[in-house]
């Protein structure tokens, strides 16, 4: 059984000028996105950059957004790591402040083999209660869950779901089609929501979500009640802003967005490093044509 249906939003994680984690921004993001329609929320996943954070933040964040957010809607944490049992460890620790689920990406740099994707999933699933989310993004991690793999994964109890940004449609429903019933298919991808949809998929966890969560909403809402053209319009409508999102390395722009609407401010910590101007005024541009800014 999935954790949610329909979008749900990969939080940025808002840093103030010294580099500190600005939980006045927190509360306005997850305010914002309780009040626009967004149906689950991802914290300390690839867009809350939990890479450059100590554990002592990711814990602060998490706790914060569980306590602010009050099951309100479901808070999927992230996990993920490339030592098995450091995931293990930091799941469990996850599972113990309250989480309604876990996003576990694929074990990066390592390159492990399909059958050492499996081993680690399964160690991970095995050593926790929460429904988990796989998280396949290759462009990032260096490995792939081919369908196979995510089709032997859908059978462990608690491995509820994927998140697909592989980028490749062909893939995309191959897994789909070998995953049945026994997980959901969430896209990773905010351009190829509306393809991953008509395979079967049960909605996205969307970065453009941070800045147009009702829209991305709504989207996904009118495919699944069988409304497919506004859907694919609406879908068509938002690719140059989620071109322009994706202009300099994720997160980067979605925090200038942000920035842009007074959510937060636009400050990342190294090695990622503010939006370059040019970049800025493009994103701007798309901004407008959504009439996001005046």
């Amino acid at each position: 059984m999935s954790i949610f249906q329909g979008s749900a939003t990969a939080l940025i994680t808002p840093f103030n000028s010294k580099g500190e984690i600005d939980f006045n921004s927190l509360a306005r993001l997850l305010d914002f996105q309780l009040e626009n329609k967004t149906d689950a929320l991802v914290v300390l996943g690839t867009t809350g950059e939990p890479s450059t954070m100590t554990t002592e933040e990711k814990t602060a964040v998490a706790t914060f957004a569980i306590k602010h957010v009050n099951k309100r809607i479901p808070i999927i944490l992230g996990s993920g790591g490339n030592c098995t049992a450091e995931v293990i460890k930091s799941s469990q620790h996850m599972e113990s402040l309250g989480a309604d689920g876990l996003l576990i990406v694929t074990p990066y740099y390592n390159k492990c083999t399909q059958n050492g994707l499996y081993e680690h999933y399964k160690a991970v699933a095995d050593s926790v209660k929460l429904p988990i989310v796989a998280y396949n993004v290759p462009g990032r991690t260096g490995v792939n869950i081919l369908p196979a793999t995510m089709g032997k994964l859908a059978g462990i109890g608690n491995i509820v779901a994927i998140k697909e940004a592989c980028g490749n449609m062909e893939q995309i429903a191959d897994t789909a089609r070998l995953i049945g019933n026994n997980a959901a298919l969430y896209s990773g991808d905010d351009a190829i929501v509306v393809p991953l949809l008509s395979v079967g998929g049960a909605g996205v966890i969307s970065v453009a979500s941070n800045v147009i969560p009702e829209i991305m909403h709504n989207m996904v809402e009118a495919y699944l009640s069988g409304d497919t053209k506004t859907a694919r319009d609406i879908q068509l409508r938002l690719l140059p802003f989620i071109k322009a999102l994706f202009s300099e390395v994720n997160p980067i722009p979605v925090k200038m967005a942000a920035s842009l609407l007074g959510l937060c401010e636009p400050y990342m910590r190294l090695p990622l490093t503010v939006m370059e101007e040019a970049n800025v005024e493009k994103l701007r541009h798309t901004m407008r044509e959504l009439n996001l800014l005046r």
